[in-house]
């Protein structure tokens, strides 16, 4: 039987409307909580500083990725358990996580990830289960992807279980928010894309977007979650599109630009 300490690590930018919640969610889990913030101007720091044990660090924002692994390294102890100030632990999920503290037998957990969207628990479409890899050695581990969407994986070959319980997301409060993000990510991802030599064509502009919705809201039964499920395909659909077109129009800049 081999016991750990884990370190509880999250990102934050103005987060006062989330932040204690995610704290307060893993206040019986966390040996340590480090919480890495970029220069945030509401009440986050604040409210941060009314726990104990947590170590609040400010560190300019350079992506998500970058953010995320820069949190990982400002870690004590091995394992992490790496959490975004709008999620938190569900009941069923902290006992499961206990249990990983008495007796740890894998490199890296996952679990399911519940999302709340305009004050209604979405599960169907991509949005659930969404099973997202958080607890985890962080030697072993590293963030990836392509900015704005991380994922952190295995660096080595190692064991990954699944446990129960579900990590609750806090996503949009309003459909103007999400729509204001939309516009935000799919500028992020277009330059990513971008950096990458990624291409946008007219089958990425016409297809993509279709093809997004009909899996969601068909194939994984957003339908299921009634009009927020289609507007939530609809929104991963325009997502979609907006992605592609931004990347489009930068390769059209950079061609002025050469002239």
């Amino acid at each position: 039987m081999k016991s750990i300490a884990i370190s509880v690590v999250i990102i934050t930018f103005n987060e006062e409307r989330n932040i204690r919640r995610c704290l307060d969610s893993v206040a019986g889990i966390a040996d340590e909580l480090v919480v890495v913030d970029s220069f945030s101007t509401d009440l986050t720091a604040k409210i941060c500083s009314e726990f104990e044990n947590l170590r609040f660090i400010q560190h300019t924002f350079s992506g998500h990725i970058e953010q995320k692994n820069f949190a990982l390294d400002q870690a004590k102890h091995s394992f992490v358990l790496s959490l975004d100030a709008d999620e938190a632990l569900s009941a069923e999920l902290q006992n499961s996580i206990r249990q990983v503290k008495n007796n740890c037998t894998a490199d890296a957990y996952q679990f399911n990830r519940l999302s709340k969207y305009c004050g209604t628990w979405i599960r169907h479409g991509s949005w659930y289960p969404d099973v997202k890899l958080r607890l985890f050695d962080r030697h072993k581990v590293r963030w990836q992807g392509i900015n704005p969407h991380d994922k952190a994986e295995l660096m080595e070959k190692g064991e990954t279980l699944h446990l129960k319980g579900d990590l609750l997301h806090y996503t949009y409060y309003s459909i103007d928010e999400h729509t204001k993000k939309l516009d935000y990510f799919s500028t992020l991802a277009a330059a990513a894309y971008f950096k990458r030599g990624k291409k946008s064509g007219w089958f990425q502009l016409l297809v993509n977007p279709t093809f997004a919705f009909f899996r969601d809201y068909i194939l994984r039964r957003g339908f299921l979650d009634g009009y927020y499920g289609w507007l939530i395909a609809k929104f991963t659909a325009s997502y979609t599109l907006q992605k592609y077109a931004k990347l489009r129009f930068l390769y059209a800049q950079s061609k002025q630009n050469k002239v």
